[in-house]
């Protein structure tokens, strides 16, 4: 090349840079935004409540493990009870200690990269890959200031992280709908140098520990995708010590049994086809004949007789009564029907099994701890009852007796005033 053609050549390229430059910076002065200031306090630690309840935070703190991947590279099952992670990539398996990190180590890898390097990456892709997924439940953390902020003349939560994580500093501004569940948030960080980037939160799943977590997530300005894999959360902990207690209490032998017997309180009395879900249930001078599953096949006697004088309100009260006056007789055997959520908490130092109902029955969102003696047998449950104002109100399970078929039921309920409960003479039988 002479000299003229390499002049040429440089002239087209400073002007091609020139052009580029000029390109970059009307990009970023477009794209660009400056960090808002907000106001702390009540209002904006409000806000931020208001969130964590419409992710359901409580289920969040109980859960166990969790398992993700992000954008198919980094995989990972995190036992937050544990404080332990698994970081899969690449052919390398990292087991990483969060709570002690000298604990940590290499399970396998690819090639011959020093460990501490290995770790170091595994640790900071875990910092990045999991707040993609679970960042709304640390607005409480230590070192986090949250404002509220005026986004499209609605309130929405700034956080700012000034401590902790890979990048302390940054900061994201969380737009909420009318419910406070996230929809998107605009971020001010380190790695990026234009603020006010938006990316969404989409695609919520309300997981199996009743956790509500994205799947999916769009950087809007490069139209970027990340997708979070299949999203599962688990509590196997909790799972198994329900499983001690069905054992307990021979739930084998209460899924082969065809009919109960029992009375609540002395005052209705109650005949059980389990197999075929048909329940006679008599009070006072009434009995109905229960079809739970197509109540317009119920029938209703007044004395003895047939009768259709305010059937379907006195059908109405006996299924009612069947519900709530069967759960004192086999809840315990319940722990793993549908919409249930089975966690472990902690009662006066001993671990205690809490069941969450988010559906069925009269009542859903009722919750109840059971305590056990030290072979699994249900001894008491604290009930919490929002729609009576119950907060761990304490009720015995005592009297247990092995029925006919095999099966165990309590006879006997005691409060806390000491008024006694008893179920009667309870049989099951085939």
């Amino acid at each position: 090349m002479n000299y003229l053609t390499m002049k040429k050549f440089l002239k087209g390229l400073g002007i091609v840079l020139a052009i580029l430059a000029i390109v970059i910076a009307i990009f970023y002065f477009k794209n660009n935004e400056s960090l808002p200031e907000g106001k702390e306090g009540t209002n904006a630690d409000l806000l931020a409540q208001k969130m964590l309840t419409a992710l359901n935070y409580e289920q969040f703190k109980n859960t166990e493990l969790l398992e993700w991947s992000f954008r198919n590279s980094h995989h990972y099952k995190w036992n937050k009870a544990a404080n332990t992670v698994s970081v899969s990539w690449d052919g390398n398996v990292v087991f990483l200690d969060t709570k002690n990190t000298q604990n940590s180590k290499v399970i396998s890898s690819k090639n011959t990269t020093d460990n501490s390097v290995l770790i170091k990456q595994a640790t900071e892709y875990f910092n990045n890959d999991s707040f993609w997924l679970v960042a709304p439940f640390k607005v409480f953390d230590k070192g986090v200031k949250r404002s509220i902020v005026k986004y499209e003349n609605k309130d929405a939560l700034l956080v700012t992280y000034t401590s902790g994580g890979s990048t302390p500093g940054d900061s994201y501004l969380w737009i909420l709908d009318e419910n406070g569940l996230p929809t998107s948030y605009k971020m001010w960080v380190s790695i990026i140098p234009i603020g006010g980037i938006e990316a969404t939160w989409e695609d919520w799943t309300t997981t199996e520990t009743g956790v509500k977590l994205p799947t999916k997530h769009c950087i809007t300005l490069f139209s970027l995708d990340i997708l979070m894999g299949n999203v599962k959360t688990r509590n196997p902990k909790a799972d198994q010590f329900a499983k001690n207690i069905l054992k307990r209490v021979k739930h084998e032998a209460y899924k082969n049994t065809n009919y109960l017997e029992w009375s609540f309180g002395g005052r209705r009395s109650f005949k059980w086809n389990k197999t075929a879900h048909i329940a006679t249930v008599s009070w006072d001078s009434i009995k109905v004949k229960l079809h739970p599953n197509n109540k317009e096949k119920s029938t209703l006697f007044i004395n003895g007789k047939e009768s259709n004088l305010n059937k379907e309100k006195l059908i109405k009260r006996a299924e009612d009564i069947f519900n709530n006056d069967s759960f004192w007789l086999v809840a315990p055997h319940k722990l793993f029907e549908s919409g249930i959520i089975r966690n472990i908490v902690e009662i006066e130092g001993k671990e205690a099994l809490k069941v969450t109902y988010t559906t069925g029955g009269t009542t859903p969102g009722d919750s109840y701890i059971w305590i056990v003696d030290d072979q699994f047998l249900p001894i008491k449950y604290l009930m919490n009852v929002p729609s009576m104002n119950m907060n761990r109100v304490p009720a015995t399970w005592e009297d247990w007796i092995t029925t006919k078929s095999g099966t165990l039921l309590p006879k006997m309920h005691t409060f806390s005033s000491g008024r006694k409960l008893s179920m009667g003479d309870v049989k099951a039988y085939n």
